[in-house]
């Protein structure tokens, strides 16, 4: 069958959460470096596409094309090894221990900034014929949107803090979704549709995606973007990789893995 039963689909998450913890180190720096170059393609992708129209809801529904593209090709984003690589822990798997968890934690993120640092250069370096001119307009917005997402929640001071901490979570809640929908179908079609759904609604929510920012924030400060590194770093992207994590673990691979695998006892009716 093209659809697969939460119990399968479940055992495939925890399979690959442990092939991830044994890929080696050279596999894992290229798989996310190119799944960050592709969805940092993606996200200028939505945004030319919401500034040509003026309307946010069309980048929205467009953006999932570079997540269907990177999957599709079995690259790794930060957001997915959140959710799989502790639930081959939990499964007690051999060989998947805390450290070795936090070190593929660490080559993703690494391999992510780097390959959407690449596109942030690249697409900064074209908006400004060189970085000659003043950027078109949408270097103009990438620019703004780096602004209004740092100092923006940096006003509320500890509140604006936890408030990205929670757009984190609802994000990695339907961008991991995203990544169960990959294994719930056995058809590419299938596989797109599934994956399409989640990533289209984080988007058009503007939840705070990690490796999305990896792109937007850097290349707002090639353009021109009224905010500084450190104001990236403590007003966006820290609290957006901790809910990240916290979320996708939580409402995604926790609960699927609590229900599907290790099921509660049947009740005894009579």
């Amino acid at each position: 069958m093209a659809y697969l039963a939460p119990s399968e689909f479940v055992t495939k998450m925890v399979d690959a959460g442990e092939s991830k913890i044994y890929m080696a180190t050279r596999d894992v720096l290229i798989r996310s470096y190119m799944a960050g170059a592709i969805l940092a393609l993606a996200a200028v992708f939505a945004v030319s596409a919401s500034v040509q129209t003026g309307s946010p809801l069309v980048g929205a529904i467009l953006f999932p094309v570079g997540f269907c593209m990177l999957y599709l090709l079995g690259f790794d984003l930060l957001t997915g090894v959140f959710v799989l690589t502790p639930l081959a822990w939990l499964d007690k798997r051999p060989g998947v221990t805390i450290p070795a968890i936090l070190k593929n934690w660490g080559l993703v993120f690494t391999g992510n900034f780097l390959g959407a640092l690449t596109v942030a250069f690249m697409m900064a370096f074209v908006f400004t014929y060189g970085f000659s001119t003043a950027p078109n307009d949408v270097g103009t917005k990438i620019g703004h949107i780096g602004e209004a997402r740092t100092l923006g929640y940096a006003k509320y001071g500890l509140m604006g803090w936890l408030t990205i901490f929670m757009r984190g979570m609802l994000c990695n809640w339907m961008v991991s979704t995203g990544v169960v929908g990959a294994m719930i179908s056995t058809t590419v079609s299938g596989k797109v549709i599934a994956m399409w759904m989640p990533i289209m609604l984080f988007f058009a929510m503007t939840f705070e995606h990690s490796v999305v920012n990896m792109f937007l924030f850097p290349s707002g400060l090639m353009l021109g973007g009224n905010f500084s590194i450190l104001d990236y770093f403590i007003w966006n992207e820290i609290p957006t990789v901790l809910g990240n994590l916290v979320g996708g673990l939580a409402f995604t691979g926790l609960t699927l893995y609590s229900t599907h695998i290790k099921t509660a006892p049947k009740r005894v009716l009579g």
